[in-house]
Order: structure tokens, then sequence, then C-alpha cells
């Protein structure tokens, strides 16, 4: 038991910790072991308990991300005004990316593979513009940016072509068109859907993962090194700002053999990019503010 809380007859009798697992434990086996015995869980904060308050939250939650992020790491302190987020999902939970980017001023780029969720968040109004052109977006991110525009661009496709299509562009023009990135796909779950390989479509993925689960893997874990060799680049040579959206993206990236370790810790535990729980938004957390107020 953490402890005996002095209560009263009337109070909630709840008390929650998130997916905690003991790090000798803590692998992917032994968590989908404990997952399908119903004793742990992935959701976090504000996701796996209570606390969680729906679009509401989601949205308030990202947007202090994005804020917050270009506050540390770009010196803003205000708007992203002529800055611009690429990212990927607009699902349940990442979902808000776009919108949020929107509130927060900058460009956001938000690619997804399944049309399906696309197209909802589009008539929604969660994202403003959509296209499956490589050119074109890059086209669009360079004139929202130049015009200092906060804009929701959903681009239909993955993300790994995406980092590699503004590797391309950066070596042509030397132009730096990212100033924040991260990931939200479902990587805590990364061969069963969480995660799409850049090698396939959407519709091939689907058969894939389930008639070949072994060559899926392989491609997932081919896909993520290739997603983080773009993201290393931008990083070194034009000065991309990345962090991890605690969605296990650098933990299966470094699984699959990406480099991602922080050359300069002697313990080979840290990863070179940021936590956005540890790193971005602690010092928002200390002050109990937004929906991580419960």
């Amino acid at each position: 038991p953490l402890g005996l809380f002095p209560s009263h007859i009337d109070a909630p009798r709840l008390t929650i910790t998130n997916g905690m697992m003991v790090p000798n434990y803590s692998s992917k086996a032994e968590y989908d072991r404990f997952f399908a015995l119903g004793t742990t869980l992935y959701g976090q904060m504000t996701a796996g308990s209570f606390c969680y308050i729906g679009p509401q939250g989601i949205v308030h939650g990202t947007t202090i991300t994005v804020l917050n992020a270009g506050r540390k790491y770009l010196g803003t302190t205000g708007l992203l005004t002529g800055k611009v987020f690429v990212t990927s999902g607009l699902g349940g939970m990442s979902g808000a990316q776009a919108k949020a980017a929107v509130i927060a001023g900058c460009v956001g780029v938000v690619a997804e593979v399944s049309r399906e969720a696309l197209d909802k968040r589009h008539a929604q109004g969660w994202v403003q513009m959509v296209t499956s052109d490589l050119n074109e977006l890059v086209q669009l991110i360079r004139s929202k940016k130049k015009a200092g525009v906060g804009c929701s661009i959903g681009f239909l496709g993955n993300v790994v072509a995406v980092w590699e299509r503004l590797v391309e562009d950066f070596k042509e023009t030397g132009e730096q068109l990212v100033d924040l990135g991260s990931d939200q796909t479902s990587c805590h779950n990364p061969f069963q859907g969480g995660y799409y390989p850049v090698q396939l479509t959407f519709e091939q993925s689907q058969l894939l993962m389930t008639e070949m689960p072994d060559e899926f893997r392989q491609l997932v874990q081919e896909s993520l090194r290739r997603q983080v060799a773009a993201i290393d680049f931008l990083a070194r040579e034009a000065g991309l700002a990345f962090w991890d959206y605690g969605n296990a993206f650098l933990l299966e990236a470094c699984r699959a053999g990406a480099d991602v370790k922080d050359p300069s810790d002697t313990t080979g535990l840290r990863f070179r990019y940021p936590s956005y729980v540890q790193d971005i938004m602690g010092d928002i957390f200390s002050m109990g503010f937004g929906p991580f107020r419960w």
C-alpha cells in the first residue's frame, strides 16, 4: 500500500497510479501479460484515470505542451508565430495536436495514415487543410510559415515520408522549415496497428500485421530507424527541437536499433531527446495548472 490516508465517510474511495511497472519487469512481454490480466494499462496521466475529461483536456494539455516547448527550446514568450510543428497521429489522444497548434499560433503539420481518421478531424474542423502530396505540403509549410499564420495541415500519408522530404528540402535550399517536432503514434503497441511502416500502404499494413507478423515487425523497425535518421539530421543540421510525447517512440526506436541514445551519458540509459512529461511539462505540473489540476 502507498499509505493510510485520513478521510471521511463521503470521500471517494479511490487511489490510482497509472501503468506502473517495476523496471526489472517492464519488458513488452511482461506488459502484455499484465495487461491481459487486467493489472496494468498504458494510459498515462489524464488518459489513465477519472481525470480524463475528453477533448477539453487533450486540447488544453496539448496547447500548453506546444507553448511550453516553444518557451523552453525556441525562447518564445507568447504565441509561436512563424514557427512550424510537425508530428503525427489524428486519433483519440493525438487528434488534439492540429487544433492546439492553431491556438498556439504556429503552423501545425500532422501526418495520418488512416483516411477515416483524417477525414473525421477535417470534418470536425480540427484540421483546416488536407493534402496527400509531399511537394504541395512543403509549399504550404513555406508559405504559411512566411506569412506567420497559425493553421493546421493534415497530411494523408506516413510521417516518415514527411520527415524524409523535409531532409531533402533542407539539403536543396538550406532553409529551416520546421522548428518543433514530435510523434503521437501509439508506439506502445507498434506491431499491432499502433505504428504503420512507411514501406507499406495503410491497407497493406492491415493485412501483413495479421498474416505475416514477423515480416511486419521487421518493416516497422526499419521504418522507425528511417524516421529517427531523418529527425537526427534535421536536429543536427537544421535546428529542429524534437521531443518524445510519452508514446514510447524513443523506446521502440531504441529497440529497433535506431541511434537515440545520448552520447554524453556514460550510463547508456538516457535518450538524446527530451521527454514531454519530465522535460517540458514538469514545471507546469508543479503549478497544478491546466487539465492536470485534478
